[in-house]
């Protein structure tokens, strides 16, 4: 029941809200004398008019009476601003805003302007604080610029709209944290839960009631599953669902300690979901569906991590990925972790019940390669240091909360109709791969654990214009019968099946990786290399861009995420190659997620290993052999020193078996095993997977 105090800060919202709305709704009708500026805030606040209009849509109903042309019609129209063929002309492109405004007014108010698309997420979700908070901001700025007009006849410092921006991010952190917070741990929280579990899926007006951008790609996959059988359906649901149970069996977790988990998502995909939700309740577990972060409060990044839709316009989303370096400093990083804090300690009791995501991956889309502008806002040294220490404080405080020894995950992936014509043809074939006889992976890939067991180093040759030349150090076993350096990965957390991977020793770990082209994390790289002496980069490149520093910028900020420097994390030899002779067959090798791409071929880990957090509990194989290598001489440190040892990030890069001249295993004497020679496995016992090769 509702009590009195909240009876009235409902009451003081709601009428904040009104103000805002009126006094926005009253801007078009009021001078500035700079018309590029009026010009700014004319057609800004006809932008948040129309969000603010939608979360009256929502609130009565509206939505739910539409026919699906006219809920297409509004879903652009609220998107349109951003959408490529309009965003050479948006505010909301800090290019276009610095051309109009001046660099430094183009960058922060571009910035305002981006922000105010998140209330659009707000409004389908009927969270007016959320609403009034971004409104009373926009009416803060623009009215610092009609007061320096009416007393000075100028413009307003730079500097005093700067502050307000540091202001408002510092002191709504708190407030947008545990909401963040709450909608991560509590299934409560039942926005989206609410329209999978109680729409027709058939009717597909119901993915125009998530308030994300909708295309053909969402559509297209709901109509396809709607028209599959339901065996069809329940085998995906079963293997993604088992594979996350599996993942707390065979690392000795107890799932029933555990209340909730999370599923992410992208939408199109409801019916499996569905499905997914009712597997979970029977494990005990409820599930939490929360959106991708649509505010800078919030995290908002161009990889997205929640329920999603398409991306209206992915270079809207990298230009303005680091905006809040227009306010970034040790104090308001102090004073978010401070919050941090908080926010986790008001769900301590949800978090601790919690047993980590199940997340269905996406891929097929068009790679994006983004333009870089001079105009973007990018964090300088000193902010990176300090995004560094916070992501290295927050990892640490979600660990203390949501203990990494008794979490678990699974990830699993499938293609959207972007991908081409050939789109059900590519489905089915993936579903095969994620549900392959791992029973059949296992023998094999033991085989190949036995004989990298004997090895002192692995050497990792190129081919063709491939020019990897890198020597990997692994770790001596004392007890050769009773221990192991790689993991027997089949399908539990990692679906599909096929490698075997380790932490490598970082000491004598040198040389050159190298890939002609990747794609990692929703972005495509070329000619991506990184030398590595003992364990850590040492320097890196790319030729995405015309300049070195551009291109190690990209880098930079994507990949070592920051950091000056990163450990080799990880060492795995995949095995899938019936995924890489599928992905040749119909030419989608590099728009594959990492999740597949890892399994064919060997692949490298930059951050942390497989095991962060879980360095001390017992790992097994399936021949009973305990795992040994989880450490490295990174995070070996982790007691005297959390925040030096963990990084927070681990990026796999896949040389692909057309790319690879030879992986060769060699011993303390120096006598080499051969595995794997120009693409194809040459060791004994793995004649299996060279079957592929031959039936394309």
């Amino acid at each position: 029941m509702e009590t009195k105090e909240e009876g009235l800060q409902e009451q003081i919202l709601a009428e904040r809200f009104s103000l805002c709305r009126e006094r926005i709704s009253q801007i078009g009708e009021e001078e500035l004398a700079e018309e590029a500026f009026r010009d700014y805030f004319v057609n800004t606040a006809k932008q948040i008019e129309l969000f603010v209009q939608e979360y009256f849509n929502v609130a009565e109903g509206r939505l739910k009476e539409a026919g699906i042309g006219e809920l297409q019609e509004n879903n652009r129209r609220l998107y349109s601003d951003v959408l490529p063929e309009n965003y050479g002309k948006s505010y909301a492109n800090p290019a276009f805003a610095a051309a109009a405004l001046g660099k430094e007014f183009g960058q922060v108010l571009s910035f305002l302007a981006a922000e105010q698309r998140s209330l659009i997420a707000f409004a389908y979700e009927q969270d007016m604080e959320s609403m009034v908070i971004r409104m009373e901001l926009f009416l803060e700025v623009y009215h610092a610029f009609v007061f320096a007009e009416e007393e000075r006849k100028a413009l307003p410092e730079y500097e005093e709209i700067r502050d307000m921006i540091y202001w408002f991010a510092s002191d709504y952190s708190e407030t947008m944290l545990e909401k963040s917070m709450r909608s991560t741990f509590d299934w409560k929280e039942d926005f989206a839960l609410k329209i999978i579990m109680e729409s027709d899926l058939t009717d597909l007006r119901y993915l125009y009631w998530f308030g994300e951008y909708i295309t053909e790609n969402e559509l297209r996959m709901a109509g396809y599953l709607n028209a599959l059988p339901e065996e069809k359906i329940a085998l995906m649901a079963d293997t993604y669902t088992e594979g996350y149970r599996i993942g707390f069996e065979v690392t000795g977790k107890d799932i029933h300690k555990k209340e909730s988990v999370n599923i992410r998502y992208f939408l199109g995909f409801e019916r499996v979901v569905k499905k997914a939700v009712e597997n979970f309740r029977k494990m005990g577990l409820e599930s939490v569906i929360y959106r991708a972060p649509a505010s800078f409060l919030e995290g908002r990044k161009l990889n997205k991590n929640g329920f999603y839709g398409s991306a209206a316009n992915k270079q809207f989303d990298y230009d303005h990925e680091y905006d809040q370096a227009l306010f970034y400093d040790k104090k308001y990083v102090h004073h978010r972790l401070e919050n941090y804090r908080n926010a986790l300690e008001s769900v301590k009791e949800l978090a601790a019940v919690h047993g980590g995501p199940a997340v269905i991956e996406e891929f097929g889309e068009i790679p994006f390669e983004p333009v870089s502008k001079e105009e973007n806002l990018r964090l300088n040294e000193e902010q990176q240091k300090l995004a560094v220490e916070f992501q290295s404080a927050a990892g640490a405080l979600m660990n203390e909360y949501v203990k990494g020894d008794e979490r678990s995950f699974t990830i699993i992936a499938f293609p959207v109709p972007e991908i081409g014509e050939n789109f059900e043809t590519i489905f089915d074939g993936v579903l095969r791969i994620n549900t392959l006889d791992y029973k059949l992976y296992q023998g094999i890939q033991q085989k190949i654990i036995d004989t990298l067991d004997k090895a002192e180093y692995v050497h990792i040759k190129g081919c063709g214009a491939n020019k990897t030349d890198l020597r990997v150090a692994l770790h001596k076993l004392e007890n050769p019968a009773e221990e192991t350096n790689f993991e027997n990965c089949v399908a539990d957390v990692n679906i599909p099946v096929g490698e075997v991977f380790t932490s490598p020793v970082l000491k004598g770990t040198d040389g050159i990786l190298h890939v002609t082209r990747v794609y990692l994390n929703g972005l495509k790289y070329l000619n991506l290399e990184i030398e590595f002496k003992d364990g850590m980069i040492a320097d890196y490149s790319c030729t995405n861009f015309e300049t070195s520093e551009e291109n190690k910028k990209f880098i930079r900020e994507n990949v070592l995420h920051h950091h000056d420097t990163l450990p080799i994390g990880e060492f795995a030899v995949g095995t899938n190659t019936t995924a890489y002779v599928f992905a040749q067959k119909y030419d989608i090798g590099d728009k594959l997620p990492i999740l597949i791409a890892e399994k064919m071929g060997p692949h490298f880990a930059v951050g942390d290993t497989c095991y962060s957090h879980e360095e001390d509990l017992v790992t097994c194989n399936p021949d009973g052999k305990r795992l040994i290598a989880k450490d490295n001489e990174v995070s070996a440190g982790r007691c005297e020193n959390m925040a030096a040892a963990y990084f927070n990030c681990h990026t796999d890069i896949t040389i692909p078996y057309d790319e690879l001249g030879e992986l060769t295993a060699v011993d303390g004497g120096g006598r080499e095993y051969q595995i794997i020679r120009n693409g194809r496995f040459v060791l004994e016992g793995c004649e299996e997977l060279n079957r592929a090769f031959e039936e394309e």
